[in-house]
């Protein structure tokens, strides 16, 4: 596959080619297993959450996200190369059905730390862990679904403005000509947006994207505030 017209770079004097970046031109589609592994663990926490901390009835939403991931790798398996009526919504409601679910139950999680619940204090803190955990996952699935458009739109490389800026995308010669992110990269940037409260590296540049951000930013620093408070308690 030939670049797009290369960009013109002066240097020394003279015209040197560059080459088009990966995320700006039509490139290999990502494999689908990274975010669905990802989704797997976010299923498999909630199956083995506590009824306490479970939404109910308990299989329900963690049985639907199952079912909406298997007909997703049922219809395209590999390489997320394809981009239709059909998976895209699927895709969407996906990452909306494990928000929900994640967000029901770090409110079942809050109000059992504050004694409202039947589990042991240091079981709280595990559980609590573990919701924090499915928290970032579903923000990396939105960051990744929603940035320009999603895997299969980026793959083919028609939206030049990234709703998530990161720091490969103008490193110029300190990154790959070919990098474009993944999602690990999204995952990273859930990840670290949730532990610093913030922007770290990459930086929103859409309104979703710092709506986004915000969101688990807040949700993660309640949580997160809840349970270390929690773990003073008991440890005292």
């Amino acid at each position: 596959m030939t670049d797009l017209p290369p960009a013109s770079a002066q240097g020394n004097g003279d015209e040197r080619s560059q080459p088009t970046p990966g995320w700006l031109r039509r490139t290999e589609a990502e494999q689908r297993w990274p975010a669905a592994l990802a989704v797997a663990v976010a299923v498999a926490v909630h199956l083995l959450l506590p009824a306490d901390l479970a939404p109910r009835p308990r299989w329900l939403l963690p049985g639907l996200a199952a079912a909406l991931l298997l007909s997703i790798v049922v219809v395209n398996p590999l390489r997320i190369n394809r981009e239709t009526r059909f998976l895209r919504p699927l895709s969407i409601g996906l990452a909306a059905v494990l928000g929900i679910a994640t967000a029901w139950s770090a409110a079942l999680l809050v109000r059992a730390l504050f004694g409202h619940g039947g589990i042991e204090p240091s079981h709280l803190l595990l559980w609590g862990a573990a919701i924090w955990l499915t928290n970032v996952i579903v923000f990396a699935l939105w960051f990744w679904e929603g940035d320009r458009g999603g895997p299969a739109a980026r793959a083919d490389g028609r939206d030049p403005h990234p709703d998530f800026l990161f720091p490969q995308l103008t490193a110029g010669t300190l990154a790959p000509h070919d990098w474009e992110p993944e999602f690990f990269d999204y995952f990273y940037l859930s990840f670290t947006n949730a532990t610093a409260f913030s922007p770290t590296d990459t930086m929103p540049m859409s309104t979703w994207a710092k709506v986004g951000m915000l969101t688990e930013s807040a949700v993660s620093l309640v949580t997160v505030l809840l349970v270390v408070a929690r773990a003073v308690n008991v440890i005292g």
